[in-house]
């Protein structure tokens, strides 16, 4: 009993983390069809804004949910009105500037914090559970996620705001007719973008020694959970998040941590052999 309580904390745990390293993407990817190879690099910048302001003094959860966020994404925002704006619709120039972006945001990280690993301490402690430990942070990484899920839910899909970066992502055109400045909605929703990756990067920074190079751990996951998501934005993420993360967890109590990679990048594979479209494609179509 014990041992599947433990289990299953850890399934969420997965699932949780592949929900927040990849929304940041999915929002950049999935509505403007841009590919930033710098999500890693986005996600590193805001473990470091969140380690410098503990350091200052600040309190530790508003260091992850309010200043990192807020930092990373008007990086962001800089990022789009100098660069991104002006490739649009052109995915391989946007793909090679953004690992220019990358390549530049590692080497100024380098020059400012230096190439030793960096960290803080978890804030929640740990308990047992019969015979075994479980990391009380990853709860809080749930609920985050949990609340994450929501609120990207409630706003796309019941706020006015969200309705119109929607409209104007498929139909530019239409938007600019309505009134809207189809180049002002970019700039937001690259913001948002570029805010909930520093988010994850901030939530995720307690549990990992942070390097400038960091950000290569996750985007190669976050471009798998997003693409095979499919089309719909909160459906898919969910949907490929959960499953990649329920395996993943499976091979690595079965096995061992390496192995439970290995099978999460493999069934990868093999879902996009099976449904190259992404699992919305197929199954919850019309969801958001």
């Amino acid at each position: 009993m014990d041992l599947s309580v433990v289990i299953l904390v850890e399934m969420l745990y997965a699932v949780a983390s592949l929900v927040l390293i990849s929304s940041g993407l999915a929002v950049v990817f999935g509505m403007m069809k841009v590919i930033n190879l710098a999500h890693g690099e986005f996600m590193m910048m805001g473990g470091y804004v969140t380690i410098t302001a503990v350091g200052l003094g600040v309190n530790i959860f508003v260091a992850m949910l309010i200043i990192a966020p807020l930092v990373v994404g008007l990086i962001g925002l800089v990022v789009e009105r100098l660069v991104i704006r002006h490739l649009y619709g052109r995915l391989v120039d946007t793909m090679l500037a953004t690992w220019g972006l990358s390549l530049l945001f590692i080497g100024l990280a380098t020059m400012i914090f230096g190439n030793t690993t960096t960290g803080i301490s978890t804030p929640i402690p740990g308990f047992t559970v019969g015979n075994y430990q479980i990391n009380g942070y990853n709860f809080f990484i749930i609920v985050v996620a949990v609340v994450l899920v929501i609120a990207m839910l409630v706003v796309l899909k019941s706020t006015r705001l969200g309705l119109i970066a929607r409209g104007t992502m498929q139909r530019p055109d239409m938007a600019a007719a309505l009134g809207y400045s189809p180049d002002r909605i970019y700039m937001a929703t690259f913001f948002c973008g570029s805010a909930l990756s520093g988010l994850a990067g901030a939530v995720l920074a307690p549990l990992v020694g942070l390097v400038p190079t960091s950000g290569g751990a996750y985007i190669a996951k976050a471009f798998i959970t997003v693409i095979a998501g499919g089309p719909s934005l909160v459906a898919g993420l969910i949907s490929s998040a959960s499953l990649f993360g329920v395996v993943n967890q499976v091979f690595t109590f079965a096995i061992s941590p390496v192995f439970g990679e290995v099978a999460l990048l493999v069934s990868a594979v093999i879902l996009l052999r099976l449904l190259p479209q992404g699992v919305t494609a197929k199954f919850f179509k019309g969801k958001m």
